[in-house]
């Protein structure tokens, strides 16, 4: 199969808002209409419950890891592995079933870089939960796992990632941007209650 193809099938994956769906289907709430707005797995649980917030993060992550996996087998280009990572991505944040909108794209980077390097992603992942057990603030983990993920990578001697480690990075960093201006001004609302 061709990287082309491929790359349809990782952007029509991770387009599938599942967030929306369980909040919608199970919770007859819309998240895109309440709490943070948005349809990744914190504000589903924030809105219907930790259990379904666990539901959303699982699929989100299994979109972004299953077709970079599967595709693995394939494509031997790390360039074209590179592109089909980024594909799923993007396609949570650019989801052509929400009129090319969609959430920050977090647990599907971190299920599309498993699929390619997992203790690169690993590393990422338990910095992101330490960040957000000290700071309270899930969107502080998700800035530290998109800074600390092309790192990783180099550690890792995942080289041929770095450069869509980076990209992604200023993605997550562009969709955060409100959290960003939040967490300046003291306004960020926590998500645990912060050990220090």
């Amino acid at each position: 199969m061709s990287v082309i193809i491929w790359l349809v099938i990782a952007y029509v994956l991770g387009s599938i808002p599942f967030g929306l769906f369980i909040a919608k289907t199970l919770c007859k709430i819309d998240p895109r209409e309440d709490g943070s707005k948005n349809t990744g797995a914190t504000n589903v649980a924030r809105l219907c419950g930790t259990k379904f917030g666990v539901a959303t993060l699982v699929l989100d992550l299994s979109k972004g890891f299953v077709p970079v996996f599967m595709a693995s087998s394939w494509i031997e280009s790390d360039f074209g592995l590179s592109l089909i990572l980024m594909a799923a991505i993007f396609g949570h944040a650019f989801s052509c079933f929400m009129e090319f909108k969609g959430g920050k794209a977090v647990a599907t980077t971190i299920g599309a870089f498993l699929a390619i390097s997992p203790w690169g992603t690993i590393f990422s992942s338990l910095l992101c939960l330490v960040t957000i057990a000290i700071s309270g603030h899930v969107s502080m983990g998700s800035l530290t796992l998109a800074l600390s993920l092309p790192v990783f990578m180099f550690l890792t001697g995942n080289f041929a990632f770095i450069p869509a480690a980076m990209i992604v990075m200023l993605l997550l960093f562009w969709r955060h941007k409100e959290n960003i201006y939040r967490l300046a001004r003291g306004e960020e609302n926590p998500w645990l209650k912060p050990k220090v």
